[in-house]
């Protein structure tokens, strides 16, 4: 059997993919339990230490039996040992250990990082190939969400509609015993964020099995947060403030399939928040509401909620269907849609367009004023073909109608600080007239 640090001496030489898969495959079909149990420890994202800092080693060492390195993985992962002791513990260790053992794989398991472009992609990859599954690696994924843009037939019906925040997405795993992890949404520890951790520590208490609090922190000096989000020092985060939007328990985000409707989600969570939310200040819930879109007064209200996300700066709204389990993977159970605005301006000229549309519609240069704002805007996207030839042929019609024009938001003209523009135009519709009249 190989000595796993001599096949990472062995991955490390060999920068081709297809060689790497071959000693990780070879190693699969000798059963190299040692191996694959040190690899899964480095490479699990759930798997943590809690130690900043290993220390390398020089000089002579007995050696350190593969047993007694898991017994301290263990009592690391499960904060038995922390601190000055976890430390003291480590470097007990190292002592031990073989200079090679512990450079080349106990350090490197401890420091979650291979070193030899090695990924659990990598791994699992070879092992299916050679049908070695308990091989595996878990693979850390999130739910995410479809451009709404792109499955406009799911916004329909009775959804949760609530603002879409742009900050960093954070997964928090809670236990009872009131240790609080927390991960980037591609499984990278984020370690910056202690003030959050201590107050939802504190009501741990609450669950009875290790739950998982899905959220986005926001910080008012986010850029510099960004920046620093995965620093281990001099962070000045203290302002971040995380919002949460769903929760489920550990073993069904392990398993990458919840057992609960989003809309029990939303109730459990707010549940727990009430009973806390006084002692955590920095941690709130995203309000949710529920709108039929499949009538008037739900469509209105939809749109509503829109332009209240305009106008208070988020970065879109969230549709997510109440009925819908949680999938770590991109699901259409939950749709972002970016905020616009509508305006009706009125048509005062028509451009003729160029390339396939020669001889068509191009734009319609359209003014008026919408909110305060005087507006003037070419309008050449949102036509259908037969628009295009239909629009042209009655176009001295069409001078003098009011349209209706959908945007991104209104911007300030670059010709003259007294007009607006409007960013990413489409038209809509003409207004007072019935559905295929002609013009």
């Amino acid at each position: 059997m190989n000595n796993p640090w001599d096949i990472i001496k062995e991955l490390e030489a060999d920068n081709g993919r297809l060689a790497k898969e071959a000693i990780i495959a070879r190693e699969a079909l000798a059963d190299n339990d040692e191996f694959f149990a040190g690899v899964k420890l480095a490479l699990d994202a759930m798997t943590t230490f809690g130690i900043k800092q290993v220390l390398t080693k020089e000089g002579p060492g007995r050696g350190l039996s593969w047993s007694n390195f898991e017994k301290l993985t263990t009592a690391l992962s499960t904060r038995q040992l922390t601190g000055n002791d976890a430390i003291t513990a480590v470097n007990q260790y190292r002592l031990q250990a073989t200079e090679e053992q512990w450079n080349n794989w106990y350090r490197r398991i401890l420091i979650k990082d291979l070193r030899c472009g090695t990924s659990e992609k990598t791994i699992n990859t070879a092992v299916k190939k050679v049908k070695k599954s308990n091989y595996e690696i878990p693979v850390f994924t999130c739910q995410l969400a479809h451009d709404s843009a792109n499955h406009e037939s799911k916004v329909e019906g009775v959804k949760l509609v609530e603002v879409k925040l742009d900050g960093v997405r954070v997964i928090t795993v809670v236990y009872p015993n009131g240790h609080v992890e927390q991960y980037s949404r591609n499984g990278k520890e984020l370690v910056n964020f202690e003030h959050i951790k201590r107050q939802i520590s504190k009501h741990a208490i609450f669950f009875a099995e290790p739950i998982v609090l899905d959220g986005e922190v926001m910080s008012a000096s986010f850029q510099d947060l960004m920046k620093q989000v995965h620093r281990k020092s001099d962070v000045e985060a203290n302002d971040a403030v995380l919002n949460l939007f769903d929760i489920l328990t550990l073993k069904e985000f392990n398993r990458g399939l919840g057992d609960h409707k989003q809309i029990d989600r939303s109730y459990s969570l707010a549940v727990w928040y009430g009973q806390f939310h006084d002692h955590m200040p920095n941690v709130t819930v995203v309000g949710q509401e529920q709108v039929d879109l499949d009538s008037d007064v739900g469509k209105e209200r939809f749109k509503q909620i829109n332009q209240d996300a305009i106008a208070g700066g988020y970065e879109g709204i969230m549709i997510k269907d109440p009925l819908a389990i949680y999938e770590c993977k991109r699901s259409t159970a939950w749709l972002k849609l970016k905020p616009f605005i509508e305006v009706s301006l009125t048509v005062v000229a028509v451009e003729e367009g160029t390339g396939r549309n020669l001889g068509k519609l191009g734009a319609l240069i359209c003014e008026g004023e919408d909110d305060g704002k005087r507006i003037k805007v070419n309008v050449g996207s949102g036509f259908t073909d037969l628009h295009r030839d239909t629009y042209w042929t009655s176009r001295s019609e069409l001078v003098g109608q009011v349209v209706e024009v959908r945007a991104d938001a209104a911007t300030k003209s670059q010709d003259s600080e007294e007009v607006w523009s409007l960013r990413f135009p489409r038209f809509l519709q003409f207004r007072g007239f019935e559905p295929g009249e002609k013009l």
